[in-house]
């Protein structure tokens, strides 16, 4: 029988200069486990003349997750952070009650052509964390738990499987998992897992009973401890999910609240330009129309 309750396709969304697949939150399934929002950038080539530029922009109520595949980006925020996010390592930034941040092609990299390629996370804080006090974290690629097993490489982005735990700061029980493999194998590692788990396929496919799944597609599990499939050769998925909370959340933008008084404040703040600054910034992003979801 198949532990697939739900497959998910990515949906492209042109946001600039290069397209981003929008992968949660969708309309049958808000969140999985504590992740609330993921959007894979790129594979974007951009010329000379093209570059990411993301003014500053607002944050409640989560922690963002930042992984690269490819390109660079430099992360500025209103702690006075200033750091280069390279392929492998890890961005957290916990937004509580409030930070902002830009997101930029460095300066040496603005005049060439360049790839970025990577995921975009967010990771809905715990009820009573909601409003706790912004702070960043960054993890290079070498610090993260990395090992094989049968031929199958594996690494423990964030939370804690498999009985590792990663330096990544979590808040709620969680997991972000990559698993690459250059041979076809079977993977059966439901006995690590708990709570909700999905499961996006980069490159190469993967096969769950009769079905082949193929990149840029989610399968949402039925149940996390049944998380087994054959990943062909050739190919990367990224398991994630969790302990799903007991409230749920509301999203509006870049906030994220299960009080949505929470969210018309930071609407309020942000539209009075009271939220703290980022350092060397001017611009800023306004406000979108207002909807909550």
């Amino acid at each position: 029988m198949s532990n697939i309750s739900l497959i998910i396709e990515e949906r492209a969304a042109n946001i600039g200069n290069f397209m981003v697949g929008r992968l949660l939150p969708f309309r049958e399934k808000r969140a999985v486990g504590p992740f609330v929002f993921i959007d894979h950038m790129g594979p974007a080539h951009l010329s000379d003349h093209e570059n990411m530029d993301v003014p500053p922009h607002p944050h409640i109520g989560l922690s963002t997750l930042t992984f690269l595949f490819e390109g660079s980006i430099m992360h500025r925020d209103s702690l006075g952070t200033e750091l280069e996010i390279k392929p492998g390592a890890v961005n957290w930034m916990t937004a509580g009650k409030g930070i902002v941040h830009s997101e930029r092609t460095p300066e040496y990299l603005r005049h060439s052509d360049k790839m970025l390629h990577g995921l975009q996370i967010w990771v809905a804080l715990p009820k009573e964390l909601e409003q706790m006090e912004p702070n960043f974290t960054h993890v290079e690629a070498d610090d993260i738990p990395a090992w094989e097993e049968d031929g199958v490489s594996y690494k423990l982005i964030a939370g804690e499987a498999f009985g590792k735990k990663s330096p990544v700061p979590v808040y709620s029980p969680l997991y972000f998992i990559e698993i690459k493999s250059k041979e076809a194998k079977k993977i059966n590692i439901g006995h690590h897992l708990f709570g909700e788990s999905g499961l996006y396929i980069l490159d190469g496919s993967i096969k769950n009973g009769e079905h082949t799944y193929d990149p840029r597609q989610i399968l949402i599990t039925t149940e996390a401890s049944l998380c087994e499939f054959e990943i062909a050769a050739n190919s990367t998925v990224y398991i994630f999910g969790g302990q799903p909370f007991p409230e749920g959340h509301f999203i509006f933008w870049n906030f994220v609240s299960s009080d949505k008084n929470l969210i018309e404040k930071a609407k309020t703040d942000w539209t009075n330009q009271t939220f703290p600054k980022v350092p060397g910034e001017t611009e800023f992003v306004p406000l979108p129309e207002p909807r909550i979801k």
